[in-house]
């Protein structure tokens, strides 16, 4: 709530200049505080003049409007809907592909769904979204990706500095992440709180790795998110911390729900509100559900145990029934667009 001296102020200087008093006319606009938006000023030499006796009320404010903004609950995760199947899609990003002609970022369901498709239909592979021919090449993709970028694609601007990352070029992908993340893009905000959190391209700063961190939680980034809850947690408010993670678990994060229960099971949040965010988080999860995403995650499942078997050396007579499980589970499609799901599949571990 507003302070009693915050409310003084609107009351006294909504319509008038704070400072000197001259009231707003035709020939004279005010202008609000851009932190507070409690009083308006008829010019900066007012502004400053008057910031003395304003800055505490200014500050008291401004901390609780982005308290307002931080603690709302966002309408969804920043990943969005598929653009196939209009389900949402996972917060495991594991759970959906890139494709790299129309960089649409589509769920494992269809892209699992498709192969079968075209498999029963003999036509050609072509991409789940845009039709168009797969691309094979990373020259491809990277040349794709500039196409967007010149555009102010966020998506791609942050796929670009993902790729810069892991070739170790940090101040590249600094740029790109700036850029994409003053186009707003909450997974852009994320990843520069992690370079300014390993001093990676950047030297350590806390105060902008809380900030993106606290703007990529805005924009519904679950992992953003459960971080700041256990931030508020080991400075001593729980309070605060359980407000994070009780919006963390509203979007179906497994982390800021177990968070809840151990808080539970410490009897820092009452029954009620532990019920109450087991069924949202159980609400959200079942929004993120389709048939074909679950034959994916089957097949996902499957493929990763084979290559884990095979790395040891199992020879056994077990994964020989695996294998034959999961060519009964995705038998219809062809040996090429299996292969290609596959590594589909593999390319976003």
């Amino acid at each position: 709530m507003m302070s009693s001296e915050a409310e003084a102020d609107i009351d006294t200087t909504m319509q008038c200049c704070a400072c000197c008093g001259v009231k707003e006319d035709d020939d004279i606009k005010l202008k609000n505080c851009t932190a507070c938006y409690l009083v308006k000023y008829c010019g900066i030499k007012c502004q400053k003049k008057h910031r003395p006796k304003h800055k505490r009320a200014c500050k008291q404010r401004a901390a609780e409007l982005r308290d307002e903004l931080l603690f709302k609950q966002p309408e969804g995760s920043l990943f969005g809907d598929c653009p196939i199947c209009c389900l949402p899609l996972s917060i495991d990003h594991k759970r959906s592909s890139i494709m790299g002609c129309c960089g649409k970022v589509v769920c494992d369901g269809c892209d699992y769904a498709n192969p079968i498709h075209e498999s029963e239909g003999k036509i050609q592979q072509l991409c789940p979204f845009c039709r168009l021919p797969e691309v094979k090449s990373m020259e491809k993709v990277e040349a794709n990706l500039m196409e967007r970028i010149k555009n102010d694609d966020p998506v791609a601007l942050n796929q670009m500095a993902m790729y810069c990352i892991k070739k170790g070029e940090y101040k590249r992908a600094f740029e790109y992440l700036t850029k994409a993340a003053g186009l707003n893009y909450a997974r852009a905000h994320y990843e520069l709180a992690a370079l300014y959190h390993l001093g990676e391209g950047v030297e350590k700063d806390e105060k902008k790795l809380m900030y993106h961190t606290e703007e990529a939680a805005i924009g519904g980034h679950p992992d953003a998110r459960c971080n700041l809850g256990s931030y508020e947690y080991h400075n001593g408010d729980v309070e605060r911390a359980l407000k994070h993670w009780i919006i963390g678990a509203n979007l179906g994060d497994d982390d800021s729900l177990h968070a809840i229960k151990e808080c539970f099971k410490a009897e820092l949040v009452s029954k009620e509100d532990y019920a109450a965010a087991l069924r949202a988080h159980q609400a959200a999860v079942d929004t993120m559900k389709s048939p074909q995403r679950e034959e994916a995650l089957v097949a996902r499942q499957a493929i990763q145990n084979l290559d884990a078997a095979e790395a040891a050396g199992d020879s056994s007579e077990a994964l020989k029934i695996q294998q034959q499980r999961l060519d009964a589970l995705v038998g219809r499609i062809s040996p090429d667009a299996r292969h290609r799901f596959y590594q589909n599949l593999l390319s976003e571990e």
